[in-house]
This record gives structure tokens, C-alpha cells and sequence, in this order.
């Protein structure tokens, strides 16, 4: 993109609209995200059919905000209740909580900020410098290229989102099903409307997502509340525990700088992979930080420096995640599925089109990441003691404001009633999801990428006379063959080496007794 595309994004940004809307965006993110049990995921699918009602710059400058800022507050509840506020901040609660404990809570809420958007900052820079490059290179994908790209990322899904890949197989063919109702993508034939004119169109994506994320989590909630556990944790809380300053140490936090930004560049390129998230990324740079780290011995008993690597790990993967979707089409997580739906509603497609026919507004949504960050770093600063307050809200309260929210939400999208209903069945949905271990990343991805691999198959093999050799005589399509292989065989030859470790293992120990 040239100069003058990032110049006339930038000034775009600087209408006090656009700002007002980043800055909402970052206090709900803030608030959601310190609260256990409400998602990044959760926030936007609720707040996106909000956002429609705005242009698409002041709505994706709400979404930006929100997004960075839930990330980064998961971080509020696991330092200081031990309650990761979202998956991906389970790392910070072995560092922050016992930082906290012993009285510096403060200093661990501000190395949360400081590092959560440094980690923002160089995933962005990534995204800015690797976009447009990764993006030209998909001027030559051709439908079969495109379909196995839906693949690949539907076979990612499954494999990383659950231990059990048979649950991840049966649960993305359900949306593979789901996805087929509505008219044929190129015959325009009916299939599965069950004589619903508001089926025509297919099933409405986000209305899915607000029941599967919002009303499913609130159900799985109350079908799991206690009420003992509950009070405790409320008073545990609302305990007056003062938490002393907030800024660490110049020196000190200089001293960390270049191993959060390995961190971060690692993280960035983990969120790349579609469905390998936050939660994985944090994990991983976590593990590999402490190994490798001359303190490694003080990681999980309140290490500073594991804290700043986990915070700046979590928010390293949204640039990552945002550049495959960008410039594949290929959501990264389940938040990026939903702002594909968002671009898709204004009328946008990602992939190649978005840095040519759309370049503006792509550069103003990468510039508004990085705004995201520097408002997240003066607000989360300026209150990361106030912050605390919103853990004392009862949870009830929460899931009576998340269900009018979802109501409002889903009901605003078309202002078609019929939304709300299919919004309530994907709750329920959601809810027999979680409550038996189904995984319902691979759900919701089926059901966005259906249509782009029903189509792109078909237009392949319109192309091909009707050969399937289209899909291994082009070089591209060739790898993502390879790679769609090498995502099931691999977990497959791992789970046999390790039963057949643990088959050996009692007859070496019964060698070693004798």
C-alpha cells in the first residue's frame, strides 16, 4: 500500500467520532475481559450487530478496542483472583496471583498493560509488513487453491481445538451441514429451507455466534453455578488488599524488553495458524521462556519476567491472527470468524481484494490496532486499581445483562425476529457443546467456510472436466494437500507413541523392581 493510502487512513481516524468509538471500545473491552467467564469471543459477538449501525471505520474502531482490551484485561481477574478472565490469560495467574499475594499486585496489573501492548505493537508491525506481501501472493490462487485453503483450516480446527479429534470431525461436518441450507451457491437450487423464506439466504452467521458464545456460556454457567464457591469467591474479591504502585522499574522493564519481544514475534506467527490461539501461543512462550531463562527456576512462584512474557504472548496473536484472515480469508480464531462476518455484511471480501479494491479501509483497520494499543496503555495505566472493582459485580447480573445483550444483538442484525430464535437454538446448542466436550470452534468454522469450499470445489471441477487431479497438479494445492494430511497424521502418530510408551512403561518398572 502506498503513502498516500496510510496518510488518508490516518486522517480518516482522526475524526473525534472514530476516537470516541476506539476509546468506548477499549473501557467495554476492559470491563468484559476482567470478568471470568465473559470472552473476547463473547464480547464481540455481542457487541458486532451493535457496530452495523455505525460506518464501517467507527464500528471496526469500537471492534479494534474491544478486542485488544478484552485480550489484555483477562489478565485484571487472573492476577488477582486466580481466575484467567479469558483462556489465553491462564499463564499470567501462575505469576500474577502469587505476585499479588505477597503484596505487589500493582506492579503485576501494570507489567499486564505494559507488556500486553508491547506484545499488540509488534504483532501489528507484523501484520503491517507481511500483509500486503502474503496477500499478492493469493493473486494466483485459483478455486482449488481456495477450497483447500477452507480445508486446512477446518482440519487445523479440529485437530487443535480438542483432544478428541472424532468430536472436532463430527462437530465441523455439522456446520459443513448447516452451512448447505439456503439456495444452491451456483445452480441457486433450494436445499433444507423447510419452506422458511428466511432460510433462502443460508443461516444468518452471527445470530449462531451470539447464541453459541453468549447464551450457550450463560446456560453452561448456571448448569454449573455454585452457590457456595460462588460467595467466595465474590468475598475473595472484594477483599481490601492494597496493591501498591503500578509502574515497575525503568531499569527493570527495560530488562525485559527483548525477551517479550521474542515473545511476541512468536506469538504472532503461533496466531497465524488458524486455531491455534492466545491460550496456546502463552503457553508455549511461557514453557520455552522459563526454559531457556537464567530465573527459570522463579517462573509460577510470582517471576515478573514470566508475567511480561505472558502478557506480551497474548496480545502478540491478534496481529497474527488478523494477518491469515486479511489475506486469506482464513479466520485465525473464532474472533476473527466473526469479523469476517462483519466485512462480509459491509460488503467486503478478504483476501486479495481487500489490499486493492479496499486498501483504505485496510490500512485504517490496522492502524486502529495500533491506536487500540497506545489508548489501552493510558487507560489501563491510569486504571488498573479501579479496574479491580469490576470482579465485585455478582454473576447473575452478568448473565441477566450478556442475555439482553444477545437479545438486542441478534434482533438488531435484520430486525427480523426470526434471528433472536435461531440465536436461542444456537444457545442451547452451545450449551450441549460445552457441557459434553465438543468443541465448537470447528462448528462455527464449518458453517463460515462451507460455502467457500462448496463453491471453489465445484468451480474446480467445472474446471477440470470433473478430475480431482486439479487438487495435486498445482504446486500450491499440492502443500495444502500435504498439510491437511500432515494436521491428522501427526496427532494420530503421537497418541500411538504415547500408548505405546505407556504400555511399555509397567514392564520397565517391573524390570527395574526385579
Amino acid at each position: 500500500m502506498s503513502s498516500e493510502v496510510w496518510a488518508s487512513a490516518l486522517q480518516t481516524l482522526m475524526q473525534p467520532s472514530v476516537l470516541l468509538f476506539l476509546c468506548a471500545g477499549v473501557v467495554i473491552g476492559t470491563i468484559i475481559g476482567a470478568l471470568p467467564g465473559l470472552s473476547a469471543t463473547m464480547a464481540i459477538a455481542i457487541m458486532t450487530p451493535i457496530t452495523f449501525w455505525f460506518s464501517p471505520t467507527e464500528g471496526f474502531a469500537m471492534l479494534m478496542g474491544l478486542w485488544n482490551a478484552a485480550i489484555f484485561a483477562g489478565g485484571i481477574s487472573a492476577i488477582l483472583v486466580n481466575t484467567p478472565g479469558t483462556p489465553a490469560s491462564i499463564t499470567q495467574s501462575f505469576d500474577g496471583y502469587p505476585l499479588y499475594r505477597r503484596g505487589q499486585g500493582g506492579i503485576a496489573l501494570g507489567v499486564n498493560v505494559i507488556f500486553s501492548v508491547l506484545g499488540g505493537v509488534v504483532s501489528v508491525i507484523a501484520l503491517i509488513l507481511f500483509a500486503s506481501p502474503i496477500a499478492r501472493f493469493t493473486v494466483t490462487f485459483g478455486p482449488s487453491e481456495y477450497c483447500l485453503l477452507a480445508v486446512f483450516g477446518l482440519a487445523m480446527m479440529i485437530a487443535v481445538a480438542s483432544d478428541d479429534v472424532l468430536k472436532g470431525l463430527v462437530v465441523g461436518a455439522a456446520g459443513l451441514l448447516v452451512a448447505s441450507i439456503g439456495l444452491d451457491p451456483i445452480l441457486s437450487v433450494k436445499r433444507f429451507t423447510m419452506g422458511q423464506t428466511s432460510l433462502l439466504a443460508g443461516v444468518s452467521f452471527i445470530p449462531v455466534m451470539i447464541g453459541i458464545f453468549g447464551i450457550g456460556e450463560v446456560l453452561y454457567q448456571i448448569h454449573i453455578r455454585n452457590r457456595a464457591r460462588e460467595a467466595e469467591e465474590l468475598a475473595e474479591r472484594k477483599r481490601n488488599l492494597k496493591l501498591g504502585r503500578v509502574l515497575p522499574p525503568v531499569k527493570e522493564t527495560l530488562g525485559l524488553v527483548p525477551r517479550t519481544t521474542v515473545a511476541a514475534g512468536a506469538s504472532t506467527i503461533i496466531g497465524a495458524i488458524p486455531a491455534a490461539g492466545g491460550d496456546i501461543a502463552s503457553i508455549i512462550c511461557w514453557g520455552n521462556s522459563k526454559k531457556f531463562s537464567k530465573h527459570g527456576d522463579e517462573y509460577g512462584k510470582g517471576s515478573v519476567e514470566g508475567l511480561a512474557v505472558s502478557s506480551a504472548a497474548n496480545n502478540g496473536v491478534i496481529g497474527g491472527a488478523m494477518t491469515t484472515m486479511l489475506t486469506l480469508g482464513i479466520p485465525g480464531d473464532a474472533v476473527t470468524a466473526i469479523l469476517i462476518g462483519s466485512l462480509t455484511m459491509y460488503g467486503m471480501q478478504p483476501g486479495y481484494k481487500m489490499f486493492s479494491e479496499n486498501a483504505d479501509f485496510t490500512a485504517q483497520v490496522m492502524l486502529l490496532m495500533l491506536l487500540a494499543n497506545l489508548v489501552m496503555l493510558a487507560f489501563g495505566l491510569a486504571t488498573a486499581k479501579a479496574s479491580a472493582r469490576a470482579l465485585s459485580v455478582s454473576q447473575s447480573t452478568v448473565w441477566v445483562a450478556v442475555c439482553g445483550l444477545c437479545v438486542v444483538g441478534s434482533y438488531s442484525l435484520n430486525n427480523n425476529f426470526f434471528d433472536v430464535i435461531l440465536m436461542f437454538i444456537a444457545g442451547v446448542l452451545g450449551y450441549l457443546f460445552k457441557a459434553h466436550g465438543f468443541p465448537p470452534g470447528p462448528f462455527i468454522l464449518g458453517l463460515l467456510l462451507g460455502s467457500m469450499f462448496e463453491s471453489n470445489l465445484r468451480r474446480a471441477l467445472v474446471m477440470s472436466n470433473g478430475s480431482y487431479s486439479i487438487f495435486v497438479t498445482r504446486p500450491v494445492s499440492l502443500v495444502l494437500v500435504v498439510l491437511v494430511a500432515l494436521t491428522f497424521v501427526v496427532p494420530l502418530l503421537r497418541s500411538l507413541q504415547k500408548s505405546s510408551r505407556s504400555r511399555r512403561l509397567p514392564v520397565q518398572t517391573k524390570e527395574t523392581v526385579q
